[in-house]
């Protein structure tokens, strides 16, 4: 594990980086994930055009405050031009790498002929990097999954495509578009890349164990790996997989001791950022997937936790609910009476 990659000045400190996950990663979240071993985090998905940015939702998504470097923020769009003077005002800004999103399936995104949908055409891919490269003196990286459909992988040529525009790292998910998150990603795609290219290569795709993300990385010969839904509800897998590469085994999972204060702190860190309304509201998706990936509890008994923990209007009943599901006798004090009185 030695020899870790560099993207322009900025060296990995380990080979675990948060994937860019909209609705996700805000800055609360990637806060956490840095706190628990993640050695790189991007931020979510900020739209090309600039008219858009004045919406709450794209100034939150733009708040990169406090965060250690570097401020890592990921543009999407179609039009090469209008790409390059984001990633010229997001240089302004403060950020300190720009990724070019080209892999996301959402159809929101791909019938605006962004995200995914680029790889169909690489005459536009090839301008959209070039541009892009060219318009700011920071390093430009780029996401992309292995092509639009089965029949089109055309990964390998979008990724020199890519080298040769000045691309300083590349993320590939082992998944084309139509598959969206179905299936099972594979690596013969990422590993075939990394054989042919120098700038250093990142493998995304069902990461979610730290022996999945040995094997990942032993197989596709990649730089790092990248931790997208694996990291939902449980951002301690960072911890996790970088203790297996050091040691070849499992670290302990955390107590209830750990996850009662990793939970009051994002749920407290998401109520100051969002304020309480909206903070209210974000904490129910995080809660619920940290209930689905709590071992206590039963499935059945998660749904009824979520649907206890999602009736919650306030940031006061949200940490006395928090502080009773941590405690030893969750179940009995929680689901006894089928019914959760805050």
């Amino acid at each position: 594990m030695n020899n870790l990659p560099s993207i322009g000045r900025y060296r990995l400190s380990n080979r675990v980086i948060l994937a860019p996950m909209a609705g996700v990663t805000d800055r609360p979240f990637r806060q956490l994930c840095r706190q628990l071993g993640a050695g790189w985090v991007v931020g979510e998905m900020v739209t090309s055009d600039p008219s858009l940015w004045h919406t709450r939702k794209s100034q939150l998504r733009m708040d990169h405050q406090g965060e250690p470097d570097p401020r890592v923020v990921q543009i999407a769009g179609g039009d090469a031009e209008m790409l390059a003077q984001a990633a010229r005002l997001n240089a302004e800004l403060g950020a300190q790498i720009i990724d070019i999103n080209m892999g996301c399936p959402a159809k929101k995104v791909c019938n605006k002929a962004a995200g995914s949908a680029l790889l169909r055409d690489e005459a536009l891919v090839a301008e959209i990097l070039q541009a892009v490269v060219a318009a700011v003196d920071i390093p430009v990286t780029l996401k992309i999954r292995t092509g639009w459909c089965a029949a089109s992988n055309n990964a390998l040529r979008i990724a020199q495509l890519a080298e040769a525009a000045g691309i300083q790292a590349l993320a590939v998910h082992g998944r084309h578009r139509e598959q969206r998150y179905t299936g099972q990603a594979e690596y013969d795609t990422i590993a075939d890349i990394k054989s042919r290219l120098s700038i250093p290569v990142i493998a995304n795709g069902d990461i979610t164990s730290p022996e999945k993300a040995a094997d990942v990385l032993a197989y596709t010969g990649a730089d790092a790996v990248m931790v997208g839904r694996g990291a939902q509800g449980n951002p301690w897998i960072f911890q996790q997989i970088n203790h297996y590469f050091q040691h070849g085994t499992r670290m302990a999972p955390p107590s209830l001791a750990e996850r009662q204060q990793v939970l009051n702190g994002h749920v407290g860190a998401l109520h100051e950022f969002y304020g309480d309304t909206m903070g209210v509201r974000i904490a129910r998706k995080h809660v619920g997937w940290y209930l689905s990936d709590d071992p206590r509890f039963t499935p059945p008994q998660q749904h009824a936790l979520k649907q206890q923990f999602n009736a919650l209007a306030s940031p006061e009943t949200q940490f006395d609910w928090i502080n009773d599901a941590m405690a030893p006798d969750a179940a009995t004090r929680l689901l006894a009476k089928g019914s959760y009185a805050a």
